[in-house]
């Protein structure tokens, strides 16, 4: 009898151990349900058990089975609370019943225990992308590619994703763009660039916003940027250049400019070009020159240079003099002065001086005007016909004043026009007005 109840006895201990044992999950048959998510590998020295349990509630999950792998996953981590593959492998059962938000939770508790840990960070952009947060996904499954670059499946994938985000945000920024809201047009380029960094054009769309906004300071930096991830952006570069010399930096704007014109030539203006190029030209001229627009009364010397250096072509055309001229050596106008003279525009002093610091007075340059006229003349005669054709009243200068014949021309040609009837004859040139003098015939003599 008491063999009888040992053995009875031995048989629900049996019985009880295999009643109290895991129960090993049916063989997945066909496709798995959830062949996108990535396996919680455990890391290396992870118990035996708890590696079974990751197994096991494993193939539960591809069956669809959430509950039983639930349970295995939570009995993994019972066993040790800061099990980080279980905390992902928890993750993945919230995503298979739908809980978004829930599984985010949960890969984000895994990635607390290990910030690297490749299939949290897979887990976690499937669940953001699902929240629609696809700017954020694509942060997490760049960080998953930059600990595994083997992951080709999801580096594919985050490709197509990048491109769809990048669409929807410049349609976005464009928008804002559009609609004069420039923060919202900026955020929305920045949210672009973040998920697709190199692009030159973005960079250069974001900084046409800033531009607009009134932030030029910025709207540099970024086509800068531009042009360093593509240096054939001539859009950029012309842009650049646009900034550049609304800065006051014509050396600066010259380079640029001339790189997009190398590049396509439509996007800068040859006007602009010529434009800077004298700007730049100016700044290679001695600092005298440079202050001639602030002087209150200009010299003969610095009406020279002005002559010498903005009609040069001009003064080319006339046959040169040999003269002596003693007291311009060492002078910073010397050149200038020593070829205006001798092409006869401007007169030595009887001594051989020139007198370059000498102030200049409006009768003296109408002469000079005159003779610059007449250069302009011989190459287009219908103008000089025009000007010998208009009758000039001068108020203060009568038709037989000895002035009257180069004074009337300048005059009629619209170089320096009268004040209320009067030509000022003994009034000093002022150095903006000698400028504005020059710039007309500039106008003149061009072809």
């Amino acid at each position: 009898m008491f063999r009888r109840l040992l053995w009875w006895s031995t048989c629900l201990s049996v019985l009880a151990i295999v009643a109290c044992a895991p129960k090993a999950p049916p063989a997945v048959v066909g496709a798995p349900k959830h062949p996108d998510f990535m396996f919680p590998v455990a890391p290396e020295g992870t118990a035996a058990a708890q590696s079974a349990r990751l197994d096991r509630g494993w193939q539960y999950l591809q069956l669809d089975d959430t509950r039983n792998a639930e349970r295995e996953f939570a009995a993994a981590l019972k066993q040790q609370a800061a099990f980080h593959p279980a905390d992902a492998a928890l993750a993945y059962v919230s995503l298979a019943r739908g809980n978004d938000a829930e599984a985010l939770t949960r890969f984000d508790r895994a990635l607390a225990g290990d910030a690297g840990y490749v299939p949290a960070l897979v887990g976690r952009g499937q669940a953001l992308l699902e929240l629609a947060r696809v700017g954020d996904a694509l942060v997490s499954f760049e960080a998953a590619l930059a600990k595994d670059s083997a992951l080709t499946d999801l580096k594919s994938r985050v490709d197509v994703l990048r491109f769809r985000a990048t669409q929807d945000m410049l349609a976005r920024a464009k928008s804002a763009a559009d609609g004069r809201r420039w923060d919202e047009a900026k955020a929305a380029y920045q949210q672009a660039i973040a998920a697709s960094p190199d692009s030159a054009f973005l960079y250069r769309e974001l900084a046409l916003v800033e531009q607009r906004a009134g932030d030029p300071v910025t709207a540099l930096d970024h086509y800068r940027k531009a042009v360093e991830l593509d240096a054939g952006d001539a859009r950029s570069w012309a842009a650049i250049g646009g900034l550049l010399e609304g800065n006051d930096d014509a050396v600066g704007a010259l380079s640029a400019y001339e790189r997009s014109r190398a590049l396509d030539p439509a996007e800068v203006p040859e006007n602009a070009l010529a434009r800077v190029r004298a700007r730049a030209a100016v700044l290679k001229l001695p600092a005298e020159y440079r202050a001639i627009a602030g002087n209150p009364g200009v010299a003969r010397g610095e009406i020279a240079a002005l002559i010498g250096i903005r009609l040069e072509a001009l003064v080319a055309r006339a046959r040169p003099r040999q003269l002596v001229i003693t007291d311009i050596r060492g002078h910073w106008a010397q050149q200038w002065i020593s070829t205006v003279a001798r092409a006869g525009v401007m007169d030595q002093q009887p001594n051989y001086e020139f007198q370059p610091a000498q102030r200049v007075r409006r009768g003296e340059l109408a002469l000079t005007v005159s003779r610059l006229l007449g250069l302009i003349g011989a190459a287009k005669p219908d103008l000089t016909r025009k000007w010998e054709a208009t009758k000039v009243a001068v108020n203060d200068v009568p038709a037989g004043h000895l002035s009257y014949r180069y004074v009337s021309q300048a005059v009629a040609a619209g170089v320096m026009p009268l004040n209320a009837g009067n030509f000022d004859l003994l009034r000093n040139v002022t150095g903006a007005e000698a400028i504005e003098i020059i710039s007309r015939l500039e106008a003149l003599a061009r072809p």
